[in-house]
């Protein structure tokens, strides 16, 4: 192992199977007999005998886990995990505070990896996710006709609160399987369809994993990732960026995995919505100053699947004061206001993305200023639908958006 200015490995992570200390292979049980301190949850500690080292039980929480390593760091800790420390675990987590080489990790399979054994699944094609200790309507990004999926719990009632989640999104006919206490002498499957769940409301083991096969009913509503919902699939009030401009303008400030977006003005959060559901780990903090649009975006990112949007109450600029900064900055409303472009501007990262978007001549007026100073793209779009004219169909056309994007260059 390479040498960084904390030596060797002071810190092991073991993954451990539901069958205790059977599940290690001969290098992670050589370790395990080296340790002098070993931290693991209760319930693994109940299936090993750890003699007279010393032994913590991992009954706090992830911070407090971090707090009391980094007070230990440099001496000999071991850690005892379930499965793949890296795939949702405490090794990823662990990673964003200590160097790769200060840590030396031997994963045992995960749980996605033992379900889609039992399952006969290719586990390339499954979207697989982490309900433990988040939010179970982070699921509904994901239900998609015919797909499959494999989820972590917290516990035995995180199966009946997906259960309500499929029946409620149209997916009442899935079949859901729960694997209990896999690899180990308690392992059962079930296997019940969504809303048979949700009638009979049966008991599961704490420790579990889900796995779902998607089955979509008659008439529901296909939510693709792909930027450009429906309008219908956001509660608004009438101030939102519609379908196709909302399409347009994500194409523009371009969603990748783990960056964060600036919603400023985002009224029911329709584009920093659509910006999570695009990409991996996307990000987004939603500004608006209005409580009951505020409201709004909370019911419409848990109906989507981004129930982790950050909304900040308040008006930009002073709303925008302390955030992180952003990888892209959509201004829907208030580009007009008074130091808002600026504000945003310096704290957008180089090379990131800022879209505006103006209806009003005024804000109009303020985006041609912008642009020849920062230069950028302009555009604007128009969209006619198709209504009854009498006995026949006419468009109808809504009011013009100009849109302006530009790219933040390095030194700016």
């Amino acid at each position: 192992m390479a040498e960084t200015g904390h030596g060797q490995p002071w810190l092991k992570l073991i993954g451990i199977g539901d069958n205790g200390l059977d599940s290690l292979a001969p290098p992670a049980r050589q370790l395990f007999d080296e340790a002098r301190t070993i931290i693991a949850p209760a319930r693994v500690l109940e299936r090993i005998e750890c003699g007279d080292r010393e032994v913590i039980a991992w009954s706090f929480g992830v911070p407090k886990t971090i707090e009391l390593l980094m007070a230990r760091r440099g001496t000999p800790v071991t850690i005892l995990a379930t499965g793949d420390p890296m795939h949702f675990g405490i090794g990823a987590t662990l990673m964003r505070d200590l160097d790769p080489s200060e840590l030396r990790v031997i994963p045992s399979p995960s749980a996605f990896s033992l379900a889609a054994a039992r399952l006969g699944w290719a586990l390339q094609n499954v979207a697989q996710i982490s309900l433990h200790g988040r939010s179970v309507h982070g699921l509904s990004a994901h239900l998609q006709p015919g797909g499959r999926i494999i989820a972590l719990t917290s516990n035995g009632s995180t199966i009946l609160e997906a259960a309500d989640i499929l029946v409620a999104r149209g997916f009442a006919a899935s079949e859901m399987t729960v694997l209990e206490h896999m690899g180990g002498p308690g392992e059962r499957i079930h296997r019940m369809r969504a809303d048979a769940v949700a009638t009979e409301l049966p008991a599961f083991a704490d420790f579990n994993t889900l796995a779902i096969d998607c089955v979509a009913g008659p008439g529901t509503a296909l939510l693709p990732a792909v930027p450009g919902l429906p309008d219908e699939a956001f509660q608004h009030d009438g101030q939102m960026t519609k379908r196709e401009i909302r399409a347009a303008t994500l194409a523009r400030l371009g969603p990748v995995p783990g960056a964060l977006l600036w919603d400023i003005g985002a009224g029911c959060g329709s584009v920093g919505i659509e910006w999570m559901r695009a990409a991996r780990s996307a990000h987004s903090i939603a500004v608006e100053p209005v409580e009951t649009r505020r409201a709004m975006i909370f019911r419409n990112a848990e109906a989507l699947g981004t129930p982790s949007i950050e909304v900040v109450a308040g008006r930009a600029p002073e709303a925008l004061a302390g955030l992180a900064a952003p990888d892209a900055v959509f201004i829907g409303g208030g580009i007009s206001g008074d130091r808002v472009f600026e504000a945003a501007w310096a704290a957008l990262k180089p090379g990131g993305r800022l879209v505006a978007n103006a209806v009003t001549v005024e804000s109009e007026a303020r985006i041609f200023a912008l642009q020849s100073v920062h230069g950028g793209e302009l555009v604007r779009l128009q969209v006619s639908r198709a209504e009854p004219v009498g006995r026949y169909l006419g468009w109808k056309p809504s009011m013009p958006v100009t849109v302006w994007s530009v790219t933040k260059g390095f030194g700016q």
